[in-house]
């Protein structure tokens, strides 16, 4: 496995910053829709169960179509040599794992996910391809250490118990030298757009998705969710506390998303 690249592979983009959280910035983000009452995992296999059906269409509405680029980019940045082991964590209907499967045929590619219907939903969705399919937590993923060339992970850590938990076990399952990618939303930045930024997610996702899946509360939790969810640099300093090193990231779209790349590093335990 290559070092980490200072620059994307994506002709076009510009270097990533590596980003030191600010002096006694938290590592946690704000309290989670469900998170006091003790059952998040329910409540969040819950909602996705039933919007399994329409998640994909959504997400293409939601994002303006940008969704799948992301993730191509995110699967670039997994760094796989050619029919590398790739584990998806969360992955939902195999977006990642499409993505990966797309870039390189002979990748061996692993997808959990705790969600009965969002499975069902990517083994009918990518029929054929070669995928092992996993009903897991993400908190505890039932693999050996080292098992992975590289773990992804879309749209998960908003909708975890525990997020250290879940890097400390991404971490724990990819090989040494290896790298752990997540895309992610993340609070809006402040700027020019910020208003427009905001009335989409807070007024138009809700919206969509009252209309797309019939189930409002679900696209009201994302926004929540994003706005509650850690800062970018404040992801950086939880992947390094899980002896991810180096760590980078890139914000896209109006800086509501990220990508971070961490590596566990050569010799790691």
């Amino acid at each position: 496995m290559k070092p980490l690249p200072r620059k994307w592979t994506r002709a076009g983009l510009k270097a990533m910053d590596s980003v030191r959280p600010a002096k006694g910035a938290p590592v946690t983000g704000k309290k989670d829709p469900g998170a006091g009452n003790g059952d998040k995992p329910a409540a969040v296999r819950r909602m996705f169960g039933a919007i399994a059906g329409r998640y994909d269409a959504m997400n293409r509405l939601m994002t303006l179509g940008q969704d799948q680029k992301w993730r191509r980019m995110a699967i670039a940045q997994a760094g796989l040599s050619r029919g590398a082991r790739l584990l998806d964590v969360g992955a939902g209907t195999g977006g990642l794992c499409l993505a990966a499967l797309t870039r390189d045929e002979h990748a061996r590619v692993t997808a959990v996910d705790f969600t009965e219907a969002m499975i069902a939903g990517g083994r009918q969705r990518l029929a054929g391809r070669p995928i092992a399919w996993c009903a897991a937590d993400a908190l505890h993923l039932p693999f050996a250490d080292a098992r992975f060339d590289a773990v992804v992970s879309g749209y998960l850590l908003r909708n975890v118990a525990d997020i250290h938990q879940a890097l400390a076990e991404q971490a724990r399952v990819v090989k040494p030298g290896g790298r752990v990618v997540i895309l992610d939303t993340c609070p809006p930045a402040k700027g020019v757009f910020h208003p427009l930024v905001m009335a989409h997610l807070c007024w138009v996702v809700p919206m969509l998705g009252r209309i797309v899946t019939g189930d409002r509360d679900a696209y009201t939790y994302l926004p929540q969710s994003t706005m509650g969810f850690l800062q970018p640099a404040q992801m950086v300093a939880a992947m390094r506390a899980a002896g991810l090193l180096p760590v980078r990231h890139r914000r896209l779209m109006f800086g509501t998303v990220a990508i971070h790349v961490g590596q566990r590093p050569e010799g790691g335990q």
